[in-house]
């Protein structure tokens, strides 16, 4: 089933088509239906992704093709890991700086514990730490747990 066959998706516009189609290139990556795709759908949901999120989205596709589709945009550049707190690997796309070389990914990430949305919050940057205590730093995540504006609304709208 292709994505705008699904509908958990709604049908990509041609402006989220031709954006996936130009992150691909701007990234050195070959166009494939499931790259697109898979781009599409964070474009269009803006929020970070599991891979069985992707998979319910995109009716179902090879598990494996789509696995190595997010490991080789994390390695491009294109994604980043979001850690939200949950056991679920969650990937967001990132900003324009990231690269395969570094990405810029040291924000923090809202998690609603209302909705299970986790969106990146990529004006609260986390401390460059190098070492704490002879303990070498390798790496660091900053989660903010809470509820998001749109349950927010809701939640107030049912008082």
């Amino acid at each position: 089933m292709r994505s705008s066959e699904n509908p958990e998706v709604l049908a990509p516009l041609e402006e989220t088509a031709s954006s996936a189609s130009q992150l691909l290139k701007a990234h050195s990556l070959r166009r494939t239906a499931i790259r697109e795709q898979v781009l599409e759908v964070f474009l269009h949901r803006n929020e970070a992704v599991s891979q069985s999120d992707l998979e319910q989205a995109l009716g179902h596709p090879d598990r494996i093709t789509l696995y190595r589709t997010l490991r080789t945009f994390e390695d491009k550049g294109l994604v980043h890991r979001a850690f939200d707190g949950t056991d679920k690997l969650k990937f967001a796309l990132c900003s324009p700086g990231c690269s395969p070389h570094k990405h810029q990914d040291q924000h923090a990430h809202g998690h609603c514990e209302h909705c299970g949305r986790t969106i990146c919050l990529e004006h609260v940057h986390l401390p460059e730490l190098q070492s704490i205590d002879g303990f070498e730093v390798k790496s660091t995540f900053l989660i903010v747990q809470g509820v998001c504006s749109d349950c927010g609304k809701q939640i107030a709208a049912k008082k």
